[in-house]
Formats: structure tokens, C-alpha cells, sequence
């Protein structure tokens, strides 16, 4: 009896060879690309595969070029359409001040007869997007340019063109994948585990019980620093793209401080009020301790990193506490928040990210939530400019005015002594190197380190900490065969801080450092 073949059968063979298959003996234009209808498979066979060719950073576009006119041609291959080229025509059909204008692209030689590319097309002053899946010149309206600043920006410069890399089902697969790191799930959960392992190898070995150790508050002193790791819910998607990006394996710090009585308190930069906002407060440990115990459903890891004897010497606790106080109640630095990160033109920018995406992300986010955009950049990027007042598309025509570049823009450092609308701007880090700026620790070079300059990897790297393991709290570690040099008091896998305690501070430190991963090597002395 002849063997009896299903559809599905068919196309998991094909796929199989074509996997084996070498992608330059595949010359010839196929009917269809095996992947392009990877969802007629069943889902325990099709999801594993896109997941392992796609993933988050999938949603991610890459900027391919930009059109200006007729004969700024650019020319580019994208992922469905291998030959593609793209030209900008203006005109006045509406009888506008400033006119508006055409963008052909064409696209051709497609490498099956499903698959499209998906395009995302940006000015300073607006984003729009569109698909492709025939192979002849499209075209792209703008029936009117928004002002003679648009107008002229586009003559200059021209639509900036990004290519969804990973097409339809690619995009589809990564908005699979990013969706559930912002879910408060064991599937969020595990998603954050995964991506922090495929794309930074980070490994997350379980601990023996105890998972929360019992902490004697004696043996902890002010100035020691909690690092915190939460790998589920909002915060935990959202740190687990800040330790992409930065390089870090924490994700969030706090301080300790001991009061004249000898009672705990803890200095945090992001504690979340009653009304939802997020600021910088000082709160007694017992209350602090509580909370991430008992209320805080991102999982929280948090390890203590008790300073070295001899940087504790050196720590003015009257100092930090007068700046603690100083900057209780104040607004979480969401100003500068990212210009930690963003030091190099192209050194700090995992793929496909580039000045280019962060300029249409916050193109985007200038249009949705034009509020919450201000916030985020816009007095910052104004501080870097030495203007006032600019929203971000006045920025990027200003940057061009000047002949420089928006990515250089965002490589100009952070000064700590800068000012914003609702005072003086720290992120969680800031606010705790900011207060051993005030207490003594930088000292002698404290005048040329701007702490705002370092990210969460930046802190747990210079050498404050205890070297000698036989110091630690007889509680540290207690039941763990693996004996860290430092701290774990709370969380199920094991906390790790590549580099910890092994750099000297000096002047201008990090202010011109690359972080690229997954080694995230920098340069010496940047």
C-alpha cells in the first residue's frame, strides 16, 4: 500500500531540506518560501522554529536609507524583495504654501511568490507605515507637508525608509515574543528568562532553598547598595530591555542609610506612591523589606553589596543624608534616563538599533503621548543644544541646521548639576552614586565624574565593595554551595554581576564607553 502524504507532512519535509540547504545553491525564484506558510503547521511545530529564527528584537525596524529627491536614489535588499531603490518627488497638487510630495519605491526580485516587506517611513513630524508583496513601484503620498521646517528637513535629509527585517510572519513571531515580557505570568516570567539568555547568555541557575534570607539589620550600614533584578510584569519587561541594551544584570537599585538611633532606612529613586507616580523616597527598611517580600509581584532578586571598610571610612553619612532628604518626594529621572546608556555613535546600539530607530521611536511617542514624550528627552535633548523650549521635531531640524547629527546629540554626557522643570533629574542609579558623589567617595576626582553618565552595570563594577568574603554577614549566602561575593538575600535563581567590584573611578568615567553584546566589551579608560 502506497504511503499516504498530508499537506503538513509535505511542508515539514520541505522544510527540513530547506534548512539543510545551502542559501546560494537556492537561485532560482521558488512558488513558495517553506517559512512563509510555517503556520499552516501545527503550533507545537511551527511557534518553535519562528522563535528560534525570530524574536523580540524582531520589532525592531532597521533604517535602510533615506529619499530626498530624484536623484538621491537609495538602494537597499530587503527581506523579501532582494532589489529595491527609492526616490522622493515633490509637488503641489494641493495648492499648499510648501506643497507635498511623492516616495516611489520599487521593489523586485522577490525570493518566493507569498512573502512581503513591511516598511516604516518617518520625518521629524509624522510616522507612517506600509506593505509590499507585488514586485513594480509603489508609491507613498504626502499630500502636504506639515511646515517650511518639514519641508526643508525632507530637501535636506528625506523620508528616513526602515525595513521590518524579519517580514510578515517574523514581526508577527516577535510581537509573540515581546508581548508576554510585560505580563505578570510565569509565562512572563520565562519569556524574560529566555530573552535575557538567547540575547545576552545570561544564565539563571536556581538556588537551594531558602530563597529569602533572614537578614540581621545589625550587620548592614549606610552606603551599602541593593542591587534588584524583577524579571516579571511592567517593570520586568521593561528591565529586561534595559539590560539589553546597557549591559547590566541588575535592572534596579536602592540604598541603605543607618539614622543617628541606629534604625535602617533605604533611599530609592522609583518607589511607586498611592497616586501611581513614580518617585524618589526614603522609607524605613522594615517597610521596604515588607514590600518586596509580600507585595511585589515582579519577583524581585535583590542582593546586598556591603560597601569595603575602607570605603566606609570614607563615607560622610551627614552628607548623604542631607542629600537624601534634599531629594525626597521628587519625581523619578525620567529625563535623563536613557543618555546613560547612548554614548557612542554607533558602540551602544544592539542590532538593528541605531540613532535612526531611537528617532523614530520617539517620533512615534511624540505624536501618542506627546506628554509623557516631553518628560522622557525633550528638556534634555534642549540641555544639550543649550535651547529652550524645542519640542523633538524642532530639535531634529535644529541638530541639521547645525551640521551635526541626532546621534551625536545623544552621545553629548549628562552634567549632574543639571537643573530640570521639576528639579534635579536621577534615575535609581543616579540617586544612589549621586548620594556617594555628596558623601565623600569620588573624592579626589568627584568634580570631573558625572554619575548620571553611569548605567546600573557602571555602579556594581567600581571597586566600593567588600573584597574579603570572610567579612561578609554570617547570614550572606547562608545555605547556597555557591558562595558569591556579595549578598543574595531574596529571590529564586542566582544573581549574577559580571565584573563586579574590579574598576577604580576616574575622571570623566563613562562618558564615552561602548556596550554592545553579548560580551558588552568597552574600551579602556572611555
Amino acid at each position: 500500500m502506497e504511503p499516504s502524504f498530508s499537506l503538513k507532512t509535505v511542508l515539514t519535509i520541505s522544510l527540513f531540506l530547506f534548512f539543510l540547504t545551502p542559501q546560494s545553491s537556492l537561485a532560482i525564484k521558488v512558488p513558495f518560501h517553506p517559512q512563509d506558510l510555517l503556520p499552516l503547521l501545527p503550533r507545537q511545530v511551527s511557534w518553535p522554529i519562528l522563535n528560534y529564527l525570530n524574536g523580540a528584537v524582531d520589532l525592531l525596524p532597521t533604517f535602510v536609507g533615506a529619499a530626498s529627491s530624484f536623484n538621491d536614489t537609495g538602494e537597499w535588499k530587503g527581506a523579501c524583495f532582494y532589489e529595491n531603490r527609492a526616490w522622493m518627488e515633490f509637488h503641489n497638487k494641493t495648492g499648499s504654501e510648501f506643497g507635498g510630495g511623492t516616495l516611489h519605491l520599487e521593489v523586485s526580485k522577490a525570493h518566493s511568490w507569498t512573502c512581503m516587506d513591511i516598511y516604516v517611513f518617518a520625518t521629524p513630524y509624522r510616522v507612517t507605515w506600509d506593505y509590499y508583496f507585488i514586485s513594480r513601484e509603489h508609491t507613498l503620498e504626502f499630500k502636504e507637508w506639515d511646515s517650511k521646517a518639514e519641508y526643508e528637513y525632507v530637501k535636506r535629509r528625506g523620508v528616513s525608509i526602515f525595513l521590518m527585517q524579519a517580514g510578515m510572519l517574523g514581526t508577527l513571531s516577535a510581537l509573540w515574543d515581546v508581548f508576554p515580557l510585560f505580563t505578570n505570568t510565569g509565562w512572563g516570567e520565562n519569556s524574560n528568562i529566555g530573552f535575557l539568555e538567547k540575547h545576552m547568555g545570561a544564565t539563571f541557575e536556581q538556588r537551594p532553598q531558602p530563597w529569602v534570607t533572614n537578614i540581621s539589620v545589625d550587620d548592614i550600614h549606610s552606603g551599602d547598595f541593593l542591587a534588584i533584578s524583577k524579571i516579571r510584569g511592567r517593570w520586568g519587561g521593561f528591565e529586561t530591555l534595559e539590560k539589553w541594551v546597557s549591559g547590566a544584570y541588575a535592572g534596579h537599585t536602592a540604598v541603605c542609610l543607618k539614622d543617628s538611633e541606629g534604625k535602617l532606612w533605604v533611599g530609592e529613586s522609583g518607589h511607586e506612591n498611592e497616586q501611581g507616580e513614580d518617585i524618589i523616597a526614603v522609607l524605613p527598611w522594615d517597610e521596604w523589606w515588607e514590600f518586596e517580600l509580600n507585595k511585589d509581584d515582579s519577583n524581585p532578586h535583590i542582593a546586598l553589596l556591603p560597601l569595603h571598610p575602607d570605603v566606609r571610612a570614607k563615607f560622610n553619612e551627614t552628607a548623604a543624608w542631607e542629600y537624601a532628604l534634599s531629594m525626597n518626594g521628587l519625581p523619578y529621572g525620567y529625563h535623563n534616563m536613557i543618555f546613560s546608556w547612548i554614548d557612542t555613535l554607533d558602540g551602544n546600539y544592539p542590532p538593528p538599533l541605531d540613532s535612526h530607530v531611537v528617532a523614530s521611536v520617539m517620533t512615534v511617542w511624540n505624536h501618542m503621548q506627546p506628554e509623557y514624550a516631553a518628560n522622557m528627552w525633550n528638556e534634555a535633548l534642549n540641555k544639550r543644544l543649550g535651547t529652550q523650549g524645542l519640542d523633538l521635531p524642532d530639535v531634529l531640524v535644529e541638530v541639521e541646521k547645525r551640521g551635526s547629527s541626532f546621534g551625536e546629540l545623544l552621545t553629548i554626557p549628562e552634567m549632574d548639576d543639571w537643573l530640570y522643570a521639576d528639579g534635579k533629574s536621577t534615575s535609581c542609579i543616579a540617586f544612589v552614586l549621586e548620594m556617594y558623589k555628596e558623601a565623600g567617595l569620588f573624592d579626589p576626582i568627584s568634580s570631573s565624574v558625572q554619575v548620571t553618565e553611569f548605567t546600573i552595570k557602571d555602579a556594581y563594577t567600581l571597586r566600593f565593595f567588600e573584597t574579603n568574603s570572610s567579612r561578609l554577614p554570617k547570614w550572606c549566602n547562608d545555605g547556597d554551595h555557591v558562595k558569591l561575593p556579595f549578598c543574595q538575600i531574596k529571590g529564586k535563581y542566582r544573581m549574577e554581576l559580571p565584573e563586579y567590584n574590579t574598576m577604580d573611578p576616574y575622571p570623566h568615567m563613562n562618558e564615552r564607553c561602548s556596550s554592545l553584546p553579548p560580551k558588552y566589551y568597552r574600551t579602556q579608560n572611555c
